[in-house]
């Protein structure tokens, strides 16, 4: 297997961590076999660990998650092969990160870095040495949480080791900052690396909302520094249309200096004969194209900050999900010959922000003083609901003071855009891991493959840190379901899952990262991760204002969780893909809270929910039994296959309860229970399921199309207009996969030819809506919705010699 790195950075990149997902067909990679993997930089095996994220039934392998060490060329693409060999041995892989899990705590190194955690601490390292210079543990502070009167007593109650290999390694620990406040820390460590990246995951575990005061992490540039935590105040400062400043000027008092792009820096690098008389270096920088730096020779204070009127008043031509740019603070002391730089991870996708360094260290504000800068923005507070989460990431780069300038920044830039390394469509095609929706290149056709990149771009980008990764719903909220507030969609239609496919059919690299930052979100935000309420706990929110439905009196729509609306393949997706065994533990989790949902009465009595309800729940426990192989998970399946036979012998069809005295046909619906049947009928194939879909593909084809060949709607004379809705293409293309008969992809061809020539719109200038800035229009469950019944009605059209344009 061929894995590809595409041209990135113009300079070269030694022994750079990459990482990705490899699909394997069933049988292909026996399970005693996945010790032989290797991979090759033409002849030479480079040092690498390989886990196993998914098997086949038979116990074969069908996800690997692989990291390896690479050298990257600057400026040229690079390709590497993925091998089977008896012996993988060698001395590069002798080589390796050592950890120690004894006693209480862990203790890591990595050949340049080692640090110990310690169970039951209040500071999060107990020593940290790179390069010779020890770090005390009373130089890193926090993270530190205020909100209000609440009562703080930051612990790192337990550590453990979450991965671990001779490249790689993962530590977790786990903590609390008050009754309400819970927290994880994740460290992930590189072999032979100065940098670790550090995530914290805050949990908002009370019973109403928090709204955090401020969120803080630092580093101390000498143990018994004095360092100041409060925020900055937040920059007056205008950018210009590239969100840089002006290039190249000194403050009135000549002790800071202000200069964009790298030309300029040399002057205050320590190396430099120009910067002798230079004892501690301050320093943060922010980009969007080129970065601008604020660089002190005397130590004096600098910081930097994000708010919703900066993003509103510079022009950023990034797909936010990628890249925006980078942000970072950085102290070095020529004494010590030591330096640190705090680099925020996507800061000005995930605003407010805000970084400051001086004599006495580096402070990065997650969440800058709510309070102290509410004044200068329209943006709301950001506020946790109960029950919610959020991850944000800081990479740490310890250096020595000889470190150029201009590499600290690469370093922050790379880690905002890291080299992503990827395989062939055809792989997936032939691995068989997702559903068809594969076509060799010269099968392809321009126009559709075309359309479908035009709708996978075409969403609105929501700034903010609670909101990025997800996107509001225009017609929810005109609806006034959000109460007077934006209504969410919280990955309606398993957005994830869509975008993976995508990426997988296309190995285009911001399918990859779309999906990827989609998933965290929902991981954190979309998921109730603490509840009293056992119909809550584990499951995933429908669509609704503030994410969750809040707990504002009166305001609304209250957050609700029904089968229809909660996904798990996309999760599942994103675990393989990344390697993250948290998308597993999540969709486990939304697999119980479905099981539990199952169980009440709202789904006891065939019909008296709609179709998607129940068709949905099968769905769910299908992926999960595909996973897992867990039988748990298709004990109830019979039981909603019971439900859609009576349901149909009650009303002679899938109908819907609507008014008091009416049952109509939804198709939409309809095509969402045979979507669910169909992936259950292909894992579990039997006659009588067969003859029932087909009997409601064909109901649908008869009953609920327009004289011009399109569905409408919904079956009633208010409601029967041109539907749009793509699901009903899923619905043609099961009726011809189960039989062959072309007629059902000719029912589905005018739907087909509207949804690929449908205009893709996403202008909208920048907007602050309560706590986010929205670039754009278009919810992301556009695609979610429609990119599985195009691309799979496509396939099939396709293989069958259809003429579809």
């Amino acid at each position: 297997m061929i894995i590809h790195l595409d041209k990135l950075y113009k300079d070269d990149r030694t022994s750079q961590l990459l990482g990705l997902g490899l699909p394997f067909g069933k049988g292909e990679l026996p399970e005693n076999s996945f010790g032989c993997l290797c991979i090759k930089d033409k002849n030479e095996i480079l040092p690498s660990q390989f886990k196993v994220t998914s098997r086949w039934e038979d116990g074969s392998v069908r996800f690997v998650y692989a990291r390896f060490l690479a050298d990257i060329p600057g400026n040229s693409k690079k390709d590497f092969e993925l091998c089977s060999e008896n012996n993988t041995n060698n001395t590069k892989n002798a080589e390796g990160i050592s950890v120690d899990s004894s006693g209480e705590g862990i203790s890591v190194d990595n050949g340049v870095l080692s640090f110990k955690v310690k169970n039951g601490s209040k500071e999060l390292f107990d020593e940290f040495i790179c390069n010779g210079h020890r770090w005390e543990k009373e130089q890193f502070v926090g993270p530190l949480v205020k909100a209000g009167d609440m009562e703080t007593d930051l612990t790192f109650d337990e550590f453990k080791v979450i991965e671990e290999g001779p490249v790689f390694v993962l530590v977790e620990g786990k903590g609390s900052i008050s009754k309400e406040l819970k927290f994880t820390v994740r460290i992930s460590v590189t072999y032979g690396k100065a940098y670790i990246e550090l995530a914290f995951r805050l949990f908002n575990c009370a019973d109403g909302d928090i709204r955090p005061d401020s969120w803080i992490f630092a580093v101390k540039a000498r143990p018994d520094a004095d360092i100041d935590l409060e925020s900055p105040e937040v920059s007056e400062g205008k950018v210009d249309s590239t969100g840089c400043g002006d290039a190249n000027k000194t403050t009135a008092d000549d002790l800071v200096f202000v200069t964009t792009g790298t030309k300029e820096l040399g002057a205050y690098d320590f190396a430099d004969e120009r910067a002798l008389d230079m004892q501690v270096r301050t320093c943060v920088g922010r980009s969007n194209y080129k970065t601008e730096f604020k660089i002190s020779s005397k130590a004096e204070t600098v910081s930097n900050s994000i708010t919703a009127e900066q993003l509103t008043a510079e022009a950023n031509e990034h797909f936010g999900e990628v890249m925006y740019g980078t942000f970072f603070g950085d102290v070095t002391l020529r004494d010590e010959n030591a330096g640190v730089c705090a680099t925020v991870y996507q800061a000005f996708q995930n605003f407010p922000k805000a970084v400051k360094a001086d004599k006495d260290g580096v402070c990065v504000y997650l969440i800058p003083d709510q309070d102290k800068n509410a004044h200068k923005t329209k943006a709301e507070p950001v506020v946790f609901a109960s029950g919610m989460a959020r991850e944000q990431k800081v990479l740490l780069h310890f250096h020595g003071a000889d470190e150029p300038l201009y590499e600290i920044d690469s370093r922050s830039l790379i880690y905002q855009m890291p080299d992503t390394p990827y395989v062939d469509p055809e792989e997936f095609a032939k691995a068989k891991v997702f559903p068809n929706v594969f076509l060799p290149y010269e099968q392809q056709v321009d126009d559709v493959e075309i359309s479908l990149i035009d709708k996978a771009d075409t969403h609105a980008r929501c700034y903010g840190m609670l909101n990025f990764g997800d996107g509001p719903d225009p017609g929810y909220t005109a609806q006034g379901r959000g109460g007077g507030n934006l209504v969410w969609t919280n990955n309606e239609y398993d957005y994830p899952h869509a975008m993976f496919m995508m990426y997988a059919r296309s190995g285009v690299r911001r399918f990859y990262d779309y999906a990827r930052i989609a998933a965290m979100h929902w991981m954190d935000v979309d998921i109730c991760h603490y509840s009293s309420d056992p119909l809550q706990m584990g499951g995933q929110w429908e669509h609704t204002r503030k994410h969750t439905g809040g707990s504002e009196e009166g305001a609304g729509n209250k957050g609700v969780m029904v089968c229809s609306h909660e996904w798990v393949e996309g999760l599942l997706d994103y675990y393989h893909f990344t390697g993250d065994e948290r998308g597993y533990d999540t969709a486990i989790g939304i697999g119980e809270n479905v099981l539990r949902l199952l169980e009440t009465p709202m789904y006891q009595v065939p019909g008296e929910s709609s179709a998607r309800e129940t068709g949905w729940a099968l769905r769910t426990l299908t992926a999960l039994y595909v996973e897992t192989h867990d039988k748990k998970w298709i004990a109830r399946c019979e039981w909603i296959l019971q439900q859609f036979r009576s349901w149909k012998d009650r009303y002679g069809g899938w109908l819907s309860p609507y008014t008091d005295n009416t049952t109509i046909r939804v198709g939409f619906m309809i095509s969402v229970a045979l979507g669910s049947l169909m992936r259950y009928y292909r894992v579990f194939p039997d006659d009588g399921l067969k003859a029932m879909m087909l009997e409601a593909v064909d109901d649908l084809i008869e009953n609920a199309s327009t004289p011009q060949g399109l569905f409408y709607y919904k079956e009633l004379p208010s409601l029967s207009r041109n539907g749009n809705n793509t699901l009903l293409l899923e619905a043609c293309g099961i009726g011809y996969e189960l039989t062959g008969d072309t007629s059902y992809l000719d029912a589905g061809v005018r739907t087909f030819k509207k949804a690929i020539s449908n205009p893709q719109g996403s202008i909208g200038g920048k907007k602050i809506v309560e706590d986010s800035v929205i670039v754009g229009n278009g919810a992301p469950k556009n695609f979610a919705q429609s990119f599985y019944p195009i691309t799979y009605f496509y396939t099939l059209a396709v293989n069958a010699k259809k003429l579809l344009i």
